[in-house]
């Protein structure tokens, strides 16, 4: 058999299942730590619950992701999770999701691990979301997802400081209600409310355009050069607030 006809034959055994995501439906990636909380709290030991340096690589990531081919409008990053918005036009590899799931995976597992010094692996979905209102809820979504998980971590790690075993921090918390939840925090010291707001609503970051003057050397001119950069926005907004920053976001990638 010759190679060419061979290569039609098998080609079909690895494309078979191949899905695209249709025309016109936004695309979002969620791309997650595969085991973080061992590689983050016992093989490296990084300041519990929060510490900037893991903050800071996860950030490098998201703009490598941002700069790595597609057409990445939004990038958004809380714990060990990142996620992309893409430009409705985004057309690379045939909205294949496959492809998507594949290179974005590998691209944040190679960026991080270098950053760490070792070994590290994200997994990846696509959500394929068929209306704007969707999309700003599942920003929505992962941005209240961040204030919860927050709140639980500063108190489970506040009981451990206090001696409690992961098994009895957890269960201590366990049921509680919000409001308990703070007031078990105010009693040990801490007002939530006074907590960064990249820790308890993520990060947010999205192309900014500005300009840059330069001298030309011949003529002594000065020269204006329109450019575009990656703005990180560590004091997210909230609630409605936040579900109008991302249609802000969506209507002026429309415009481009």
């Amino acid at each position: 058999m010759k190679f060419d006809e061979l290569d039609q034959k098998m080609r079909v055994f690895e494309t078979a299942h191949d899905l695209c995501v249709l025309p016109e439906m936004y695309m979002v990636a969620r791309i997650d730590g595969r085991n973080f909380t061992r590689l983050t709290k016992e093989t490296h030991k990084f300041e519990a619950p929060f510490d900037a340096r893991f903050r800071d690589m996860m950030l490098e990531t998201v703009q490598h992701l941002m700069n790595c081919g597609f057409h990445v409008i939004f990038g958004y990053t809380e714990s060990d999770e990142i996620s992309l918005l893409f430009h409705p036009a985004e057309n690379t590899f045939g909205r294949k999701t496959r492809k998507y799931n594949s290179v974005l995976a590998g691209e944040a597992s190679a960026k991080f691990s270098l950053l760490l010094g070792d070994i590290a692996c994200f997994d990846c979905r696509i959500c394929e979301l068929p209306t704007v209102g969707l999309v700003i809820d599942y920003f929505r979504w992962r941005n209240e997802d961040a204030h919860r998980n927050a709140l639980n971590a500063y108190c489970y790690w506040k009981l451990r400081e206090e001696g409690k075993d992961a098994r009895k921090a957890t269960q201590m918390i366990e049921g509680l209600s919000i409001a308990d939840k703070n007031e078990l925090l105010f009693q040990r010291g801490i007002n939530f409310n006074n907590v960064p707001n990249w820790q308890k609503r993520g990060v947010g970051l999205y192309w900014e355009n500005y300009t840059k003057e330069g001298i030309n050397p011949k003529t002594q001119e000065i020269n204006v050069a329109h450019r575009r950069r990656i703005k990180v926005e560590q004091d997210l907004p909230m609630k409605e607030t936040f579900d109008a920053f991302i249609l802000n976001l969506l209507q002026s990638a429309l415009l481009v």
